[in-house]
């Protein structure tokens, strides 16, 4: 089983995490046309791979993402080009939700996706660490909310996730507006961050042994468990209780289950098969 090779990201395997790195670090990772077609196919690969139990999305180089990459606007003016007005707006729509699909398949994706985020993650990069289960970050990272420097609306997950993600709306508002760079330090104690490691290294290692702990966990009930939270995110606290009575009616007697009723605590934690 060997990972697919996708324009401007490396992805390898560690036992069954894959590690899903941005890969332009000449160019600060700054996502162009290619990079946003190959997240999504990175993403649909491990979701299909049963050996791949976790996701570990990291940067190459000095920085995690710059953000989107203005040239890629470029092109897509020529994409969407059409002598009729209507039907251009119709095109750069379509694009817009083409943008927004490439960043849900990490939603989609059924493993958990864990963002390490070292350097600046601005723009995009925001967007693409809103839909990861967990953000784990070195103290060196700085996050913005870049698009309003540019004269446009944050257009594909920042401000419909972030809000939910933090609980402060305030806050995100004021970045949203004012585009000001924050520190890993603020990031974390607003929520936007899971845990801050002293330097890049100890985020490498410290975010895959985590990663290395989910996938040593029955597989069956961590596909189970990012279903029923991105669903209760989503929904109400009785539609979500409803939904996992649904889920565990049907997936609840697993083998993983049994398996783990049998060894009780006396012997080695049971094996799952993918």
């Amino acid at each position: 089983m060997h990972p697919p090779e996708l324009e401007a990201l490396q992805i390898r395997l560690e036992g069954a995490v894959a590690i899903v790195s941005l890969n332009r670090p000449d160019k600060l990772n700054a996502m162009h046309w290619a990079m946003w077609q190959s997240i999504r196919a990175a993403m649909q690969w491990a979701d299909r791979t049963p050996e791949v139990r976790a996701v570990l999305l990291r940067g190459e180089g000095a920085h995690f993402t710059s953000g989107i990459d203005l040239q890629m606007f470029q092109g897509l003016q020529q994409q969407v080009a059409d002598d009729c007005e209507a039907r251009l707006r119709e095109k750069l729509r379509a694009l817009v939700l083409e943008l927004q699909d490439t960043l849900t398949s990490l939603e989609r994706c059924r493993k958990p996706v864990l963002a390490a985020v070292h350097g600046y993650c601005l723009g995009g990069g925001i967007d693409l660490i809103a839909c990861a289960d967990m953000r784990y970050a070195s103290a060196d990272a700085q996050f913005a909310i870049k698009e309003i420097d540019i004269g446009m609306v944050a257009d594909v997950g920042t401000l419909q996730r972030l809000p939910k993600l933090v609980g402060n709306a305030g806050w995100v508002r004021e970045l949203a507006y004012t585009g000001r760079t924050v520190d890993a330090r603020e990031a974390a104690a607003q929520g936007l961050l899971t845990r801050v490691f002293d330097d890049r290294a100890a985020l490498d290692e410290g975010v895959l042994a985590i990663a290395r702990t989910i996938a040593q966990k029955s597989p069956l009930a961590i596909r189970g468990s990012k279903q029923a939270l991105n669903y209760a995110r989503d929904h109400s606290v009785a539609d979500g209780l409803e939904q996992i009575a649904t889920w565990n009616a049907a997936m609840l007697l697993s083998e993983d289950l049994m398996a783990i009723m049998l060894k009780g605590r006396k012997d080695a934690a049971p094996q799952f098969r993918d």
